[in-house]
């Protein structure tokens, strides 16, 4: 750990900035990127340490916006070990790539959610774990003909009005991202007094069709949550919420979520949705506690779940629950699947989900003045999706360094 106002300068790497990987240098200081020219020109100072990179690709760290658990914890359903769960979680996303994300509430009892949602206040991130971004509450107004691995008996809708919101959760404070159906008896209301408070909402779990899809974002609903899941299919006259992506009665493009684990969408999938709208794209992995466990028994939320052959689903059933996949596995098969660059696959993962929540003053890129978040990465140099892991850092300090990496030269300047 360095003092705060040490200047470190990273080079002999590259980095991802604004679209394109370049031969750079990246500084840092206070836990920011920082702009070398004002300090060699005004501070008249040098870097107090410098660190030859080995070439290494360095990226902004990846932002999950919905995850449910992993590492057999389940953050809906055991209120007393949430804490424990966080930190268990918040320390094993660092070797995937993870550095700030949303943990995800599934469909639950009133009572869980007011002994849940207090304990997800957001919290910057560091050797202990990834930066809490806030909770993404994953219904329970959503729609129980598109419930998933949610329990139906617990939906509700908004036909009370919007001061059903404080009843249920208790308090909006700690939710950053809120996933409801657009097609239930008063959901414009409540999107725009969710959108009034800056909570982002996102349409998913839904039988809704495009219309409602459409009033729903211009009341202020902004995101699509895990597109071609649990919504109705596309179909040529009624398009449902995936017309979404090509509508042009919305104020601005809507973002939306996409599985990449080889198993919740088809390569075909893939590619239509990243080509119909690539700018929108936002990977997540839908986790579950399985998440680096594999194949058993575990649970979602209320209910139980039984993986198999790499698929979560709802024991005795094909539907699926959530996915065992990591970020930088989603990367991975999103460029092999869609046919992508690194550097349109990364941005899915980093600056699109930075940009929904409306903090890429501090997440999702290199620019001068973010947080210092970010991988080193190796990478073959090509679209075949070849990266891997070597360091996770956190407002400038490693918290992860894989195991028998080539370790890296730190010369300090005197």
């Amino acid at each position: 750990m360095t003092d705060k106002n040490t200047m470190i300068q990273f080079r002999n790497c590259r980095l991802l900035h604004d679209g394109l990987v370049e031969k750079h240098q990246l500084w840092i200081r206070g836990g920011k990127i920082i702009d070398p020219e004002p300090v060699f020109y005004m501070e008249k100072v040098k870097p107090s340490l410098v660190v030859d990179c080995n070439d290494a690709l360095i990226v902004p760290g990846f932002i999950d916006l919905q995850i449910n658990g992993g590492y057999g914890y389940d953050f809906s359903s055991e209120p007393d070990r949430l804490a424990e769960a966080l930190q268990v979680v918040s320390k094993g996303l660092l070797r995937t790539g993870v550095t700030s994300y949303c943990p995800t509430i599934v469909t639950s009892p009133p009572h869980i959610y007011k002994q849940v949602l207090p304990q997800l206040g957001k919290k910057a991130g560091g050797v202990h774990g990834a930066t809490v971004l806030g909770a993404h509450v994953e219904g329970p107004f959503i729609n129980p003909e598109k419930k998933g691995a949610h329990p139906a008996e617990h939906m509700l809708t908004f036909a009370e009005g919007p001061s059903v919101l404080e009843r249920v959760y208790g308090s909006l404070d700690n939710i950053t991202l809120l996933t409801l159906a657009p097609e239930l008896p008063g959901t414009l209301e409540a999107v725009a007094a969710l959108h009034d408070r800056g909570i982002v909402v996102s349409v998913g779990h839904s039988n809704g069709n495009l219309e409602q899809g459409e009033a729903a974002v211009q009341a202020g609903a902004s995101f699509i949550t895990h597109l071609f899941n649990a919504m109705l299919p596309f179909h040529h006259r009624d398009p449902g919420l995936v017309g979404l992506l090509t509508s042009k009665l919305l104020p601005k493009p809507v973002f939306y979520g996409i599985i990449s684990d080889g198993i919740h969408t088809h390569p075909a999938a893939l590619r239509i949705a990243h080509r119909t709208h690539p700018h929108g794209l936002v990977l997540v992995t839908d986790a579950m506690a399985a998440l680096g466990l594999g194949e058993g028994a575990h649970n979602i939320g209320q209910l139980a779940v039984e993986v198999r052959d790499r698929r979560a689903f709802l024991p005795g059933t094909a539907t699926l629950a959530g996915s065992i996949a990591t970020m930088d596995e989603c990367i991975r098969r999103f460029i092999k699947a869609a046919g992508v660059s690194v550097v349109e696959a990364i941005t899915a993962a980093t600056l699109h989900p930075a940009q929904l929540l409306s903090i890429t003053d501090c997440k999702g890129s290199l620019n001068p003045g973010t947080d210092a978040d970010f991988l080193m990465l190796s990478d073959s140099g090509d679209t075949l999706g070849n990266i891997d892991i070597l360091r996770t850092y956190i407002a400038g300090e490693c918290v992860y360094e894989k195991t028998g990496v080539l370790p890296l030269k730190i010369t300090p300047v005197t």
